[in-house]
């Protein structure tokens, strides 16, 4: 069966979106005092490095961020492999009390933000926690909604959004893809 691929962000498009993104964050929470990002794995983590230095550029100062792995809080993780591959958390710094930006690169059923902030609040209890993601696909079986997006493109069932990343993929690029027939 064949498909269709469109590309719905370029690499300056995602550069473009992640400034504004840095700005509203910034705006939304009257600065960067208390502020962390928490990039869920995979794309999240150089996601949340990107604003990191988003942020920096437009305030003079880097906030922490930190990586957090969800393997073991999805609810389809049985589904997914019988051994399923458990890769590093890693925040460095106390979560109490602090305004958390979760940063990923897609959301569509609202699962995974779901499991990451059961994840999360294993780490501590922050004063807030807003959302933050690049694309917004729609289609949500659970009732979550991000703070911050980059682009919100409306899917079908049989549409793909595949987000490459030059920190992983070797590009900047979202494609969305459609079986066709």
């Amino acid at each position: 069966m064949n498909s269709i691929e469109k590309i719905v962000l370029d690499s300056e498009e995602m550069d473009w979106a992640l400034t504004r993104m840095a700005h509203e964050i910034i705006e939304q929470n009257k600065g960067v005092r208390d502020l962390a990002l928490i990039g869920i794995r995979t794309g999240g983590v150089p996601l949340a490095d990107r604003l990191q230095h988003q942020i920096a550029s437009i305030e003079g100062i880097m906030v922490p961020t930190g990586i957090l792995d969800i393997t073991l809080y999805r609810d389809d993780w049985s589904t997914l492999s019988q051994h399923p591959i458990i890769k590093k958390t890693d925040i460095l710094f106390s979560v109490d009390n602090k305004s958390i930006i979760l940063v990923d690169d897609v959301i569509y059923t609202g699962r995974t933000v779901r499991a990451a902030l059961d994840a999360l609040t294993d780490f501590g209890r922050p004063r807030k926690i807003q959302l933050a993601v690049l694309i917004d696909r729609g289609r949500r079986e659970l009732p979550i909604q991000p703070d911050f997006v980059g682009l919100s493109v409306k899917t079908s069932a049989d549409e793909r959004i595949d987000v490459f990343l030059r920190e992983i993929g070797g590009r900047d690029e979202v494609v969305m893809t459609k079986k066709a027939g």
